[in-house]
């Protein structure tokens, strides 16, 4: 009977651990400034992430089929809402895995009042890096630098406030 060493079993906990934190502070790759990618919206129009500069962003990676994903989306309408005046913006990119008209049909019967993109081919997952899970969301401010990342459903009052602040940093 072979028996494990203690150090080793510290060893590989350690690097669970230091892995787990790794992932949680640069699990997208590395970016720190929002890339500028294309994606073309339902309604067809091209658009790049370009042209969300000088907003507070969040752009929401998700699936018509994830349940947190679902679960999120008014909370994520309810804040683009109270927010967009002061020059907050939403990107919603369906994924790839998703079809079409399923995307189509799922933001017209939910009314999302914001952009949505479809990611067809996954272009613009990949520009973030390995994107892990469905919802992964990025917060950016005014000057294009991903302030926050969330992986699953966010703290929706932790977000409001800090989306409040962004804003009032002008």
């Amino acid at each position: 009977m072979r028996t494990t060493r203690p150090y080793a079993v510290v060893l590989a906990a350690a690097a669970l651990v230091v892995g787990g934190w790794l992932l949680a502070f640069d699990g997208l790759g590395g970016v720190r400034q929002l890339p500028d990618v294309g994606y073309t919206l339902l309604d067809g129009t091209h658009a790049s992430t370009g042209d969300l500069r000088g907003k507070v962003v969040l752009i929401n990676f998700w699936a018509t089929d994830c349940v947190t994903c679902e679960h999120e989306m008014p909370q994520l309408a309810a804040t683009y809402e109270k927010f967009r005046a002061r020059g907050y913006e939403t990107l919603a990119v369906a994924t790839s895995h998703d079809r079409p008209e399923v995307v189509r049909s799922y933001a017209a019967s939910r009314r999302l009042p914001f952009r949505v993109a479809h990611d067809r081919d996954g272009s613009v997952a990949r520009t973030f890096g390995q994107l892990q899970m469905t919802p992964t969301s990025l917060l950016v401010n005014r000057h294009g630098e991903i302030v926050k990342r969330y992986y699953g459903e966010p703290d929706f009052v932790a977000l409001a406030k800090l989306v409040d602040e962004l804003l009032a940093e002008g």
